[in-house]
Formats: structure tokens, C-alpha cells, sequence
């Protein structure tokens, strides 16, 4: 059995080819496509964060108008570039959507891509300290946000407040209870899936990881997972973790599907992400289901994973996007043990 979501990028562009032409569509589609997604039976609704891009950025209220709109679905995201964050601003954010959601949110976090301004994280008045990367910034907010969602209190009271405080230092409102235990770290190496454990994040792993043994994605992926289950062991923690892998795949059940998809590529490709960093980016799954079987059977990675997380063409509309993901769950899903 696996948890089966979607993952939206959230594209919008004003070609008249797009049926998301706005940053208003984007939203509202993304809103819409989470009550259809829930109402066919899928687990999750998903969103990335990219910044100075006509894609889905401040994650907070979609999350929340998300969390309004449905009553079982997990949402999150995969992932929140902690490089732009105020970790305590986030986790008073974070804090109120989940409340709104009922203890619905998955927040998968990272150090996040290569975006399109250079340095962009400047702009939002974030730099690292001497002699350190932007990257290790990121895992530094992100600890600071993981402290803060404990929920302990740090801030010293004033004497003299205009409302009555609870004894003691002060933690930051509002806090909402589990919230810490449903932090993902969106890993693109196995040495940050090994840190993520350690600090008890759950792992997300996505379509692109960097190269580190020259084999399919999911192969390195697989192998990922493993040294991220065994970090978290040694770690000691109590609970188990849980581990996403994201894959396009679509399921050619009518025309619509052969014309988008049908003459996709099955390979992996293999390609700088940013300088001196190479990358393996994983292939698009698209063909009759019962291919589709056969060849998601292979894949070991999401053999490991306890998630799967659906990557979806936001931009050809709600419709067509319930219809990709109810063609999984029904004409793939069942097959493979999933469901």
C-alpha cells in the first residue's frame, strides 16, 4: 500500500496553448484540482515553491485556503527554498494553516534549485555568513524552524504586557501540536539524507537527484533511501519515518493522452543543473496501463518509498489533471499492490 498525491509546480503563462494564464489561476486551479484529487480517492496535494517565477511561490495561503476547502487530504509542499525563509515568521505561518487543515500539512523543506535571478535570497535581505554557502544557510534555518516547532518556550516575557501571559518564556503562537514530526528535507544527495535523519525529518526525493555513482535515478534513489533508513536507526528515534519519491507518469487511456504524452521519452537524462554539478533527471512513465504495470514493477526506488507523489501538467488544466491522476488510481494502482 502506498499514499498517492500530486505535485504541482503551479505554471502559469498568458499563451493562448495555456489554460493557466494567471498567478489567479494558478491558485484557484490549484485549490480546485486538491478537492477533485481528494474527492477520487488520492492522498495528497502537493506544491512547489520557486521564486521571481510565473510558478506557485508563498506557500502559506494556498495551504490554508487548501486545508478550508477539504477535510482528508495531506497538503504540502516539495519543496520551501529555506535559503528566502524567516524560520520564526514561517513557523507562525506554518503553525495557522496547519490548525486550519486539522493537522493536515506535510511540509517538505530544502535548500532548493537553482532559481531564476542570481542569488535571489539576497533580495529578501538573507545572506550567509562569512565563509559559508547559501546551502548552509538553508540547514541552518531549517534547524532554527524545527526548534521553534517543538513548541518551547525562549522569549522573555515583558513585565508589563498588554494581555496576561502564561508563566514562564514566551514560544511563538500559533503552535500546533505534531507539526515537527511532518517536516520533510528534500534531499538531492545520500549526505543530506543522512543529515535529515539525524534531525528527524522524513525524506522527499524527487524527479532530479546529483549524479553520485552514474547509475538510473532510481537506482541512486534506492540507495538513498536505504542510507536515509539507516541514519535515522543509529539516530534513535522512536517513530518511523516516511519517504516520498516524485515520478511523471501517465497513464494512456484515450486520445488526449497519446496526443500529449504518447511520444515521450522512456530514458533518463543525465546534465549539469548548475555549474560542476551533475545531475540525473528521471524519465516520464507514459503507455498502455498495463505497461505501466510492468515497468513501475522495476522501479526500486518507489518500491522503497511509502509516498508516491504524481508530478502533474498543471497548465492543461483541472479536468485533464483529475482525469491523469483518477487513470493511476484506478488502472495502475490496484496492479501494483498500491491500492
Amino acid at each position: 500500500m502506498k499514499k498517492i498525491g500530486f505535485l504541482s509546480f503551479g505554471h502559469w503563462n498568458p499563451s493562448p496553448h495555456s489554460q493557466t494564464r494567471s498567478a489567479s489561476d494558478a491558485l484557484l486551479q490549484s485549490i480546485d484540482l486538491a478537492v477533485a484529487a481528494e474527492e477520487l480517492g488520492a492522498d495528497g496535494a502537493y506544491f512547489r515553491v520557486h521564486h521571481f517565477a510565473r510558478q506557485l511561490a508563498s506557500p502559506f495561503p494556498l495551504l490554508a485556503a487548501v486545508g478550508a476547502r477539504t477535510s482528508r487530504i495531506e497538503i504540502g509542499t516539495a519543496v520551501i527554498d529555506m535559503r528566502y525563509e524567516n524560520p520564526l515568521y514561517m513557523a507562525e505561518d506554518a503553525g495557522s494553516a496547519d490548525l486550519i487543515a486539522g493537522g493536515r500539512l506535510q511540509l517538505g523543506i530544502s535548500r532548493g534549485s537553482p532559481e531564476q535571478v542570481i542569488d535571489g535570497w539576497r533580495y529578501f535581505g538573507y545572506a550567509p555568513p562569512e565563509g559559508q554557502s547559501d546551502a548552509d544557510m538553508a540547514r541552518r534555518h531549517a534547524e532554527v524552524f524545527l526548534e521553534i516547532l517543538r513548541g518551547k518556550g525562549f522569549a522573555e516575557p515583558n513585565p508589563q504586557p498588554m494581555f496576561p501571559n502564561p508563566p514562564g518564556p514566551l514560544r511563538l503562537e500559533p503552535h500546533s501540536e505534531g507539526l515537527r514530526e511532518r517536516i520533510w528535507w528534500g534531499a538531492a544527495t545520500n549526505a543530506t539524507a543522512e543529515w535529515a535523519a539525524k534531525l528527524g525529518m522524513n525524506l522527499q526525493s524527487s524527479t532530479l537527484k546529483f549524479d553520485e555513482s552514474g547509475q538510473p535515478l532510481h537506482v541512486q534513489q534506492a540507495d538513498q533511501i536505504r542510507a536515509f533508513r539507516a541514519a535515522w536507526k543509529e539516530a534513535g528515534h522512536a517513530r518511523e519515518p516516511r519517504v516520498s519519491v516524485s515520478r511523471s507518469i501517465f497513464a494512456l487511456v484515450d486520445e488526449r493522452d497519446r496526443t500529449y504524452f504518447g511520444r515521450s521519452e522512456g530514458e533518463d537524462h543525465f546534465g549539469f543543473i548548475e555549474a560542476g554539478t551533475r545531475a540525473v533527471f528521471g524519465r516520464t512513465y507514459a503507455a498502455e496501463p498495463d505497461v505501466l504495470v510492468e515497468q513501475l514493477s522495476q522501479d526500486e526506488a518507489i518500491a522503497e518509498a511509502d509516498t508516491l507523489l504524481l508530478t502533474v501538467p498543471n497548465q492543461l488544466g483541472v479536468d485533464y489533471n483529475a482525469h491523469v491522476i483518477e487513470a493511476i488510481l484506478k488502472h495502475v494502482a490496484p496492479a501494483l499492490g498500491w491500492r
